[in-house]
């Protein structure tokens, strides 16, 4: 990796650089051979709606790469193309189709939603044009070529948690999701390990109205009446600062031990949840305190670049730009989107602020999982549940 920390200002010098020369249109084709002159990388992200937040997580990840390799990938300078995905699955297709057809990238990066990597999967396949995901990745998304995800499958968090807590748990586990695809794969996921572990289900799941619901009183009372020792749930966003704050003014936090995905508490949901979250267990493949020498380069970077603690989707986008840089390295003298995408398959070990990570035969990271203890207001690493995607 390229050496030191650059400042702040030249950081974000260096990233308005690259943003600036995205109007100039001096590269080629995606299809064309790009052996001389700069190489245009697309990142479909939000920039508008409910998931601008993390939008501009994932963005910031990944130019802060870039930023810290001089404005290049694999030795060539980068002309960065944003597109806005907006939170609709027609609205991604919309912005992935110009940045393919129209600005002509030779890989684009990025993607929120479930419902967008989905629409977006024939474009990408059709067109021979690598998809480097750091977001989305559902448990239906199979049989790709030219899609990669550097984040995880849908049901993983789940899947990290299920041993852990029927070990724990003492007793009958409460689980209750938002009802929509994303919350029954981690339903399904938790249940994949917890089960054959030993863990016993308190009553029948619950799957809450989306994104309707905002007062979750109801079900706190039957959790209460369950005789549960513990809850797993999923939530995200706005229902997450909703179901935390209502779960410790019902009087079950501290009660009853609440364990999730790291979604519940990540990035922006944990400053509304304020100390309602403290004592939450979740799990996740990214804490912004991992000691590693990674993590040490990009987590005081980030900080200093944004004045906020990375989030697993910043992480995930900067391991992106990782990827594309030692693709279009590998890629040599002749840059073409299939020569890019080739290079992606055998780039191997990654080197990330999570921990070391390859590529499986699926395109989704074989990766280490953490159990996280917010305290204090903050996501803290406890211990590491075990590796998944293998």
């Amino acid at each position: 990796m390229a050496g030191r920390f650059r400042p702040v200002g030249l950081v974000a010098a260096s990233t308005a650089l690259l943003l600036t020369t995205a109007c100039g249109g001096a590269s080629l084709g995606a299809g064309e051979d790009q052996q001389s002159g700069p190489v245009k990388i697309g990142l479909l992200v939000p920039q508008s709606g409910t998931y601008k937040a993390l939008g501009d997580d994932m963005k910031q990840g990944f130019e802060l790469y870039v930023a810290q390799h001089g404005g290049k990938l694999g030795g060539r300078e980068v002309e960065i193309v944003v597109a806005d995905e907006g939170e609709t699955a027609d609205s991604g297709k919309a912005a992935a189709e110009k940045l393919v057809k129209q600005d002509r990238v030779l890989a684009v990066s990025g993607v929120v939603s479930s419902a967008t990597i989905n629409g977006v999967k024939d474009l990408f396949e059709t067109g021979k044009v690598p998809l480097v995901g750091s977001n989305a990745s559902p448990t239906t998304l199979t049989g790709t070529e030219y899609i990669w995800r550097t984040s995880y499958v849908n049901d993983e968090p789940g899947k990290a948690l299920g041993k852990h807590v029927a070990e724990r748990a003492g007793g009958p586990v409460f689980l209750i999701a938002a009802g929509y695809q994303a919350g029954k794969d981690e339903v399904e996921g938790f249940k994949s390990t917890f089960l054959p572990a030993g863990g016993t289900i308190a009553g029948e799941e619950v799957y809450t109205p989306f994104p309707g619901t905002k007062n979750f009183q109801p079900y706190l009372a039957q959790i209460e009446k369950s005789g549960a020792k513990a809850v797993f749930c999923f939530y995200a966003g706005g229902a997450a600062v909703d179901f935390v704050k209502q779960y410790r003014d019902f009087g079950l936090a501290g009660k009853i031990p609440l364990y999730a995905p790291g979604f519940l508490t990540e990035g922006g949901v944990l400053k509304g949840q304020g100390d309602a979250a403290n004592g939450i267990l979740t799990a996740l493949n990214y804490s912004a305190d991992l000691d590693n020498p990674a993590n040490k380069q990009f987590a005081p970077a980030y900080t200093a670049a944004h004045g906020t603690a990375p989030t697993t989707y910043a992480m995930a986008s900067w391991d992106a730009a990782q990827v594309l840089d030692k693709a279009i390295k590998a890629a040599g003298s002749t840059v073409t989107s299939a020569s890019v995408n080739a290079a992606i398959a055998r780039v191997g070990d990654i080197d990330s602020p999570r921990g070391t990570w390859r590529f499986n035969s699926g395109g989704t990271p074989v990766q280490p999982w953490y159990l996280r203890e917010v305290k204090q207001g903050a996501n803290t690493v406890s211990s590491e549940l075990g590796r998944l995607g293998g």
